[in-house]
């Protein structure tokens, strides 16, 4: 099914430093940053649920980290209602959206240059020039400060998090302001699927178009590497997100959320 692929896309655009595989399900951990990488992948049926929670429970607490489960469409039948009777609350409703990138003109609107950049470099319809697009191969120290100052958790690894996303050949793509940088993004290229990720924006540089800036030259470049279809995540509750993809021809075609306790 449809939402099952996404599961798969998402396990394996955001990679675990470590996976153990359980009857179907994915043990996942990355000392404890980010849920994504640090939760239970639950696909498939399961002949005993019961006996498999506990499982996946004695699992994480012999590691020293909660057990969370990440429940999308592929996830075991029955799950979500036995974790939420064994007190296991939701925990942010995530929204996977999508984009024929048929719909990503070749260069677009938005100026773009850097490596990997293509022909992502005219400014189009007459649109004024604003902050270039840069497009590299690995996070620079600055990508991962504006990333994880938008997305981290206090008290995280943000070297931890550099592991996770470079665990995956993947662009990194930032716009720099009088400041240094203020807005970056990440995309994986999975075969005919292009995968979004890390789209962050400092508060100070909002309302200035930089992520659609960055997120056009992103589509520009899966496109480029022979990528279809185009997908992103977005929590649910995030209606300014939302309402931005959604005026770039992103619609809902799945979502997921976290079980945790």
């Amino acid at each position: 099914m449809i939402t099952e692929v996404f599961d798969r896309l998402v396990d394996q655009a955001w990679p675990a430093l470590d996976r153990v595989e359980s009857g179907g399900w994915t043990f996942r951990t990355a000392g404890g940053v980010s849920k994504r990488a640090n939760s239970v992948l639950p696909l498939g049926e399961r002949a005993d649920l019961e006996a498999a929670v506990a499982g996946a429970e004695r699992f994480y607490a012999g590691r020293g980290l909660p057990c969370v489960f990440s429940v999308g469409g592929g996830a075991s039948p029955g799950l979500d209602a036995l974790l939420e009777a064994r007190g296991y609350r939701v925990v942010d409703p995530t929204l996977v959206m999508t984009m024929p990138l048929a719909q990503a003109v070749p260069g677009g609107p938005y100026p773009c240059t850097g490596e990997g950049a293509g022909g992502a470099g005219g400014h189009g319809g007459g649109r004024p020039p604003g902050p270039e697009v840069r497009l590299a191969q690995a996070p620079a120290c600055d990508w991962l400060d504006v990333w994880w100052s938008v997305d981290g958790r206090p008290g995280g690894d943000v070297e931890t998090a550099g592991r996770i996303l470079t665990g995956v050949p993947a662009v990194y793509a930032s716009l720099t302001g009088a400041g240094g940088e203020e807005a970056v993004g990440r995309g994986v290229v999975q075969g005919e699927w292009f995968g979004v990720y890390c789209m962050a924006t400092l508060p100070h540089a909002r309302r200035r178009g930089h992520a659609g800036r960055l997120l056009n030259a992103l589509l520009s470049h899966g496109r480029e590497q022979g990528a279809e279809q185009a997908y992103l995540l977005v929590v649910e509750a995030n209606t300014g997100a939302r309402s931005l993809y959604e005026r770039l021809g992103f619609t809902v075609a799945g979502r997921y959320h976290y079980r945790a306790r």
